[in-house]
């Protein structure tokens, strides 16, 4: 790409920013520091902003500063949101990007807010209906999108089919080697397993991929699949699917809390760790959901990332690397390619 990338961010939504913010920019800044293809520009109380650079020794030429002294609370209301949320830092943010300053946007704040924010601001893509919220969630293979994770508790089947479209896009933008293989997430695997809504969306699904170069579907996935790699964008509506990620992060951590205090209990367990370190590191990495901060708004007429709220500076460079590599795959072109063929497909 010869136009540079750039990268709108919020510093000062979420816990303990813009502390956390800007020390997640300095680690994206050291690990592309021979990268010369992306700009960084920076939303938040640019006094604050410009003493927490040089204190964190950041003089960079790949950042710009936007002063913007308003900051939306985790507390705000989507409603009130609207009335209140105009000229903060999230609000600078998005509307960086709309003027087509900016390629993608990032913020660690209200979710609700960021939402409604970003649907009044960008508005919808032509032919999709509602926007949704997609994640990265690791498999045995590598890495799945899982979508919807909260945008929408109700959906009709023309809303999981766009999910689909759009995760799909997303997947292929990030991981450009590998093919979308789609899946939709039900009680069983059987076909006459499912609501009426599952049925009549697998029949569209599987219609849809007979072009190859699309996705491939694969039928329903159980819960205990969703990590074996068979498929890698799995769709649901978002009140399934916030309960299966919140399922999933509670479990990782049931699991690597226990295994700390298991192999801290007595002088055996302790030998028996230091012969068995380096597997358990490396455990405790792909379980470690920093890895994977970042759920992405589809279906808008740009991209928007939300980092966790609570995540710490690690979480929040791998939200900026999320970032970097969307805009790097070219999502909204995807996206349309899969709007485009679904369009015709119904002609």
């Amino acid at each position: 790409m010869s136009k540079k990338i750039s990268i709108a961010i919020d510093a000062m939504g979420g816990d303990n920013s813009p502390d956390k913010t800007l020390e997640g920019i300095k680690i994206f800044l050291d690990k592309n520091f021979s990268n010369n293809d992306f700009i960084l520009n920076i939303f938040g109380k640019e006094n604050e902003l410009k003493a927490k650079l040089r204190e964190l020794k950041i003089n960079s030429g790949k950042i710009k500063i936007f002063n913007s002294e308003a900051v939306i609370s985790n507390s705000e209301t989507p409603l009130t949101a609207i009335k209140n949320s105009k000229n903060t830092s999230m609000w600078n943010c998005i509307s960086h990007q709309l003027e087509g300053n900016s390629d993608i946007s990032l913020s660690a704040g209200n979710t609700g807010v960021l939402l409604v924010i970003s649907k009044m601001i960008l508005k919808m893509m032509d032919g999709v209906s509602k926007p949704a919220l997609a994640g990265l969630w690791p498999n045995k293979k590598g890495m799945n999108i899982v979508l919807d994770l909260g945008a929408n508790v109700e959906c009709n089947e023309q809303n999981l089919i766009d999910f689909a479209k759009l995760g799909s896009a997303l997947f292929k933008s990030i991981f450009s080697k590998e093919i979308a293989k789609v899946a939709l997430l039900n009680i069983g695997s059987e076909e006459i397993k499912g609501t009426e809504l599952l049925k009549n969306s697998s029949k569209m699904l599987r219609q849809l991929s007979k072009n190859k170069d699309n996705f491939i579907y694969n039928g329903y996935i159980e819960g205990n699949e969703i990590m074996n790699g068979k498929s890698n964008v799995i769709v649901t509506d978002g009140f399934t699917g916030n309960i299966a990620l919140k399922t999933a992060e509670g479990t990782a951590n049931f699991i690597t809390t226990n295994l700390k205090k298991s192999l801290n209990e007595n002088i055996f367990s302790k030998i028996s760790l230091l012969f068995s370190f380096h597997s358990l590191k490396k455990f405790k990495e792909k379980l470690d959901p920093r890895k994977y901060n970042g759920a992405i708004f589809l279906g808008l007429n740009g991209p928007v990332v939300k980092s966790h709220g609570g995540t710490d500076s690690k979480g929040f460079y791998y939200s900026i690397d999320l970032c970097y590599r969307i805009i790097k795959g070219n999502l909204i072109s995807e996206i349309k390619k899969n709007l485009i063929y679904h369009t015709n497909d119904k002609k």
